[in-house]
């Protein structure tokens, strides 16, 4: 289905996990009417402005965005709010502009800045000077996440994922945040993660010498809602429902308790000017 295609009505109660390219313009036009736009975005759009917001305040950090949303978003803060983000090539540059997704024409020059081989990006990691983004498939209350295996036990489990990597060393030494493109119970779980494969806020299993203040999530979107862990002793707090979203909607899909604001605001819209370079970076239209 093309993300150009199929307006919809929101519901209170849509799809548990709605395609991220369905359109949000009949939403968008009752959220404008007081400034009498008509701007129409997809969730995929949505959730690429939402997740841009977590580089905002980083200054000048190395942003790895893994997969499509993550790495648009990051692409989309550097282009806008935050244009000392540092980005590379994936290889071996770091950039000055980000490449746009997909192949590129034969005339496509990317704008190298510098070097930056591995030894340099783990200085960077190291430092603290890194901010990832990324998809778990399992988050639980503590924001310990899981890239690993599924089910089972420990030396047989169901499922078995890419694996922990460089995750348990990465989330103690700089911030991430995660994108969730289907908001479920089997992601955000009652307990503990199947495979605990990074560092979050449980005194349990922190590094010895480290205190949960040196953990830092900064923010968790979804196609359901915007949240981070900035409620009481850390608990995971919700900061924006999508157009069309309700409260209990998001309860129902999460495995354990949020902390809920009187008021939750919806999410902003993304803007022209941010739906116009969205465009840009993602030619082929593979959000």
């Amino acid at each position: 289905m093309s993300a150009a295609s199929t307006r919809f009505a929101p519901s209170p109660c849509p799809p548990t996990e709605p395609p991220l390219n369905r359109r949000h313009g009949d939403q968008t036009q009752m959220s404008n009417a007081a400034s009498g736009n008509t701007l129409s975005y997809t969730l995929a759009e949505l959730c690429i402005a939402a997740a841009a917001e977590a580089f905002r305040h980083d200054g000048e950090v190395l942003a790895t965005g893994i997969g499509v949303i993550p790495r648009l978003a990051a692409s989309l803060a550097m282009k806008t709010f935050n244009p000392d983000l540092m980005m590379t090539d994936s290889e071996a540059w770091l950039l000055s502009e980000p490449n746009p997704l997909g192949t590129r024409g034969g005339d496509f020059v990317q704008a190298n800045e510098t070097w930056m081989g591995f030894s340099r990006i783990f200085d960077n990691v190291w430092s603290g000077r890194r901010h990832a983004m990324l998809g778990p498939s399992q988050i639980d209350r503590f924001g310990q996440s899981n890239t690993s295996a599924l089910g089972g036990s420990y030396r047989q489990p169901k499922v078995m994922m890419l694996g922990a990597r460089g995750f348990p060393g990465n989330s103690i030494s700089h911030p991430n945040s995660f994108f969730v493109p289907g908001h479920n119970r089997k992601v955000f779980v009652e307990g503990e993660c199947d495979f605990v494969s990074s560092i979050g806020y449980n005194p349990a299993r922190l590094p010895r010498g480290h205190a949960l203040d040196d953990v830092d999530i900064r923010l968790v979107v979804t196609d359901l809602c915007v949240m981070d862990f900035g409620g009481a002793d850390h608990r995971m707090r919700l900061l924006s429902l999508h157009p069309g979203i309700a409260l209990q909607q998001v309860r129902d899909n999460t495995g354990f308790e949020l902390e809920v604001p009187a008021q939750v605001p919806l999410t902003p819209p993304p803007t022209a000017d941010q739906l116009a370079i969205i465009a840009a970076l993602d030619p082929h239209n593979q959000r």
